[in-house]
């Protein structure tokens, strides 16, 4: 493929920032990055880390960090999605590869990198993810081997027990709510993803900035619960989800900084002022709805044309739910409440009945009328047990849409076939005319 075949294709629309917080927050991601190139540039070491690695841990011994996940959705907001997965298919690899967790393995076979987003991704030191699907494990040993650098794999565990409301019990009751079993494998892995950091990189682990690490991620989580629960009460909603995803999800991969609890207070801030003075976001608002599954991140403007024609409002996206339910962790041994913060976050997120009672739950407490799930096929853990998600939202009298569609990859997106089937739900489930 030339240089002249690099232009991206548009094929979605970015959200209108209606918020100052969202606007600080993506400006941030760039010069953030930029800042991590010119580190990587002066000898620094590097780490590529899945979303599911306790980041903590690079955080407290102030190694620099990628995350899989966020490379890709950045990759796929600038439009070059297509691009870079054309190339990886070039390279001999099936078209219906996962491609939220390939597209930043993809970027790599990039024969001019430097004209990736912001200068495109510097070669990595280390390679860490964990073992939750056999996907994400291969992905990473192809990075390893393409770029010669050490690959750790963190081992995976799956309950063997049903919990009863998990949101509750993970903050304070972690050790009840995990199996001892699972908790002490984990610290011992996290223990040696800590020899092995040292050892790959010369940094050195501090227990004392570890403690200050979490203690400003349950802070950011404070602030997430109260900014969360603060638009499920509030009617008609201060704010939508193209508001809320970026604006959380920037500071939830900068966790253990003051900059990403700054961020937390002042959106909480921000929409308590827009509840104070009265102020909706779309001031016509019929219809609550939640968004199930992950980010369309190349075309995060795709939710607002619905607000604007139906008064359909996205209230609830996976990102602040989660931000606000899952994430926070107090108690006296912090490597082991680390365990706790991801040995179910997989459980969380993707194995009924832990997703489908928490789906329910925040569905119910936000007031939402009408569910659309996004169920990215080519994705093993984000495609399983989606009969179950459907059942129990329907079960609870809430309808459901299914779409199925990559979050990432805009190659098969049609944009008029999604428009009208969700316009077709709107009508003729739900009942509601265009405005």
């Amino acid at each position: 493929m030339s240089t002249g075949e690099r232009i991206p294709e548009k094929k979605g629309s970015a959200s209108v920032k209606r918020l100052q917080t969202a606007a600080r927050a993506t400006a941030y991601q760039k010069e953030w990055f930029l800042g991590l190139k010119e580190r990587v540039a002066q000898g620094e070491p590097l780490a590529l880390v899945n979303a599911d690695v306790p980041q903590e841990i690079f955080r407290a011994m102030d190694i620099p960090y990628v995350v899989n996940q966020w490379w890709s959705a950045v990759c796929s907001a600038k439009q070059m999605a297509p691009y870079y997965l054309d190339l990886l298919n070039m390279q001999g690899y099936r078209k219906d590869l996962c491609r939220y967790c390939s597209l930043s393995l993809a970027s790599a076979f990039d024969p001019e990198p430097e004209k990736g987003p912001w200068g495109g991704l510097p070669k990595p030191t280390v390679a860490v993810s964990r073992l939750t699907c056999d996907s994400q494990a291969k992905i990473f040993e192809l990075w390893s081997q393409k770029f010669g650098v050490p690959f750790y794999p963190l081992e995976n565990t799956v309950p063997t027990i049903i919990p009863d409301k998990w949101w509750e019990k993970a903050p304070t009751r972690w050790e009840e709510l995990f199996e001892p079993h699972r908790l002490d494998l984990m610290v011992e892995d996290f223990k040696g993803l800590i020899n092995f950091l040292e050892r790959e990189t010369g940094k050195v682990f501090s227990e004392t900035r570890f403690k200050e690490v979490m203690n400003l991620v349950n802070e950011q989580a404070k602030y997430n619960r109260m900014t969360r629960d603060l638009i499920a009460k509030t009617r008609p909603a201060p704010v939508t989800i193209t508001d809320t995803v970026q604006t959380v999800m920037v500071p939830q991969w900068q966790r253990g900084t003051q900059w990403a609890v700054d961020i937390a207070k002042s959106l909480y801030e921000e929409v308590k002022h827009l509840v104070d003075e009265g102020k909706a976001a779309v001031p016509h608002e019929k219809i609550r709805l939640m968004w199930v599954g992950r980010g369309l991140w190349f075309n995060l403007g795709f939710y607002q044309h619905f607000e604007e024609k139906y008064g359909a409002v996205f209230v609830w996206s996976i990102y602040l739910g989660l931000a606000a339910d899952a994430y926070a962790r107090y108690g006296d041994d912090p490597l082991r409440a680390l365990a706790s913060r991801f040995a179910g976050m997989e459980d969380m997120l993707h194995m009924p009945p832990w997703n489908c009672d928490w789906y329910v739950k925040e569905a119910k407490e936000n007031g939402i009328d009408a569910v659309v799930h996004l169920i990215s096929d080519s994705c093993t853990q984000g495609a399983g047990g989606t009969y179950f998600v459907k059942k129990a939202f329907e079960d609870a009298g809430i309808p459901v849409l299914q779409l199925h569609a990559d979050p990432v990859d805009a190659r098969s997106w049609d944009d008029s076939v999604m428009t009208e089937q969700l316009e077709r739900f709107l009508q003729t489930r739900l009942g509601v005319k265009p405005a």
